[in-house]
């Protein structure tokens, strides 16, 4: 019988599993800041250790990636991540909980870096682009861990039953898909290499829109179901569903991305996405009505979804910076903000409210299609014809 585990399915589990495992911590943070009586800057300065955490990460696995392999790595810290999340729902109380924070911050940053380097060798093995698809399935993943919180709620679960029982099934479907035969590049170890990695020249523009759809996906993750239950007054069920909206509509985007910009170009596509994404966010400050909100978090979706893939697509044809440089430089601004902009949001929050934090995020949309110019430049690097035994 065939073996249905191929490289790029094996990809595409990595990066669902990391979706899943994120946006199920996502939809449980209402309960999470109740049971530990965290106020929303409490709970800010909590989100701020996740994202130092990975920002400590994202050096660290990029160079064990060089080393040892990124398959190998992105196994090892996938098992990781799981442990992460059962210890985010253990913890007895907030200083357990910045302590199990910090781990998972660490553990999400490290896995998005060796799992994007992963994909990176099967694209190029398979000689055309499919890094969207990747980023689909992460976006899926999300979206179904943002539904396994409104069902675990529904049923009445604990958040510790709720996240033991998704570490538990999460990881047994996509652990056996993420094992295939496939052996990394390395190379050895530079000690002389930056430690981090940030943009220049024309990059320093990708990599602000890359920061803007950035802090944009990370106040979806962290603040829709708190927006929704404190602004909105629904119920902890519903809230959930703004993530679940805006994860399953960019999943749909990003799985007809390449199509679109085929047909009409990466300046326009970002364009048409910015102003999308800022009308979406006008929606959720501007409603009272939770189906306004929901089509608002849709609508974030859309303008969102081809901004990632975009930028990294621009940054491998830059004229100047080498590919692999380009890239990671991008990649620092982009999942930096996802990852700080939540505690910046909490911050803002408890100095404002979040409805001014969010009508903050519509400028920043706003920049995107005002910078769009940068993706119709670059030099252009035509995709060689490669082997399909990787699909």
């Amino acid at each position: 019988m065939r073996d249905i585990r191929t490289p790029r399915r094996a990809v595409s589990a990595a990066f669902a599993l990391n979706g899943m495992l994120l946006g199920t911590w996502a939809s449980r943070i209402p309960t999470v800041m109740e049971n530990h009586g965290l106020s929303e800057g409490r709970f800010g300065l909590l989100l701020l250790v996740m994202g130092i955490g990975a920002l400590i990460s994202f050096p660290i696995s990029g160079r064990m990636a060089d080393r040892y392999g990124a398959v190998k790595l992105t196994h090892v810290i996938g098992w990781a991540y799981l442990l992460s999340v059962v210890m985010l729902g253990l913890a007895p109380g907030p200083l357990w909980l910045s302590g199990a924070m910090l781990f998972f911050g660490m553990c999400h940053g490290s896995m998005d870096v060796t799992m994007n380097s992963w994909a990176t060798e099967v694209e190029k093995y398979l000689g055309r682009s499919v890094m969207s698809s990747f980023h689909a399935m992460w976006s899926l993943g999300a979206g179904l861990g943002a539904a396994s919180g409104a069902a675990a709620s529904w049923a009445g679960l604990s958040v510790a039953e709720h996240f033991v029982l998704a570490a538990i099934v999460f990881g047994a479907v996509l652990q056996w898909f993420a094992h295939v035969p496939w052996t990394s590049e390395t190379q050895p170890h530079n000690p002389d290499a930056s430690a981090f990695a940030l943009p220049r020249g024309a990059l320093v523009l990708v990599g602000l829109m890359a920061l803007s759809s950035g802090a944009g996906e990370g106040a979806v993750a962290d603040w829709s179901a708190v927006f929704l239950s404190g602004e909105l007054g629904v119920t902890e069920a519903r809230a959930a569903l703004g993530l679940t909206v805006f994860s399953v509509v960019m999943v749909g985007m990003r799985l007809v991305i390449d199509r679109i910009v085929t047909r009409i170009g990466p300046v326009t596509v970002a364009r048409i996405s910015g102003l999308t994404a800022a009308v979406g966010l006008g929606l959720v400050v501007l409603s009272g009505w939770l189906p306004v909100a929901l089509l608002g978090f849709a609508l974030m979706g859309v303008g969102y979804a081809a901004i990632y893939p975009l930028a990294f697509s621009r940054a491998a044809r830059d004229p100047v910076v080498p590919p692999g440089q380009a890239i990671a430089s991008v990649a620092t601004l982009g999942y930096s903000a996802l990852l700080l902009s939540p505690p910046a949001i909490g911050l803002i929050a408890e100095i404002a409210s979040l409805r001014v934090a969010f009508a903050l995020l519509a400028l920043l949309a706003i920049m995107i299609s005002v910078l769009a110019g940068v993706f119709g430049q670059g030099r252009s690097v035509p995709l060689a014809r490669g082997a399909t035994s990787a699909e």
